[in-house]
């Protein structure tokens, strides 16, 4: 299957990197990790078939797909062979352990594809904390005061999944709702992760939803 092949950063130094370049012949592309506008929309553009691999972190295959949304691109199915094993969008995504097989040849299919409302996209893990405000899954309220952390992640059932981890004597508890948005606001700010990446400030308020369009990945 033609693909675009996008080594991030320190990934290409990779085995992994090595099997995806000479699947692909003059189709790998090697560019900065976290990679920007002028990174990305010139090969973007000069697509006209195939999909787009992306061999990096989870913050790497976030910009990416941001740069697809941004250029009306949601048509291009998206592989991805993360560089951590850790790779919470690689759990999302239910990624099987022959990642670069499945990137290069595997089944397109569909999963919710999350925005917030600073203009970012969120592939894996998104995280507040510590948290003192109130937090909406659609209609719930899923806290109400204090919390050690929120996290959250595209759901593969209605978009989003939330989960509030609270400290209790001698252990942690945690809840978990799913919905179609999450909403956070507090008097006290704080600064929201999204794939690894914080943001540049602290923020009262946040949101993080599934967009009207769902993402096409190649697992």
């Amino acid at each position: 299957m033609a693909a675009l092949i996008l080594g991030c950063g320190p990934a290409v130094t990779s085995t992994e990197w090595r099997k995806l370049a000479s699947a692909s012949g003059s189709g790998a592309v090697e560019i900065p990790a976290t990679p920007g506008r002028s990174d990305i929309d010139p090969l973007i553009k000069a697509l006209t078939s195939g999909n787009v691999v992306v061999h990096g972190s989870d913050a790497d295959l976030a910009a990416v797909v941001l740069r697809l949304l941004r250029l009306d691109r949601l048509d291009v199915p998206v592989g991805y062979v993360p560089v951590s094993a850790s790779s919470a969008a690689a759990r999302v995504w239910g990624l099987p352990g022959d990642r670069v097989g499945a990137a290069l040849d595997g089944s397109v299919e569909t999963v919710p594809l999350v925005r917030d409302d600073a203009g970012g996209v969120l592939l894996g893990l998104g995280v507040l904390a510590p948290v003192h405000g109130t937090v909406l899954c659609d209609d719930a309220v899923p806290l109400r005061g204090s919390a050690e952390r929120v996290e959250v992640t595209p759901d593969p059932g209605p978009g989003v999944a939330v989960t509030v981890v609270r400290r209790a004597l001698l252990r942690r508890r945690s809840s978990r709702l799913t919905g179609r948005a999450v909403q956070f606001g507090g008097e006290q700010p704080v600064t929201p992760v999204r794939d690894g990446v914080p943001y540049p400030r602290p923020m009262n308020r946040w949101t993080w939803y599934r967009h009207t369009e769902d993402l096409r990945i190649v697992r």
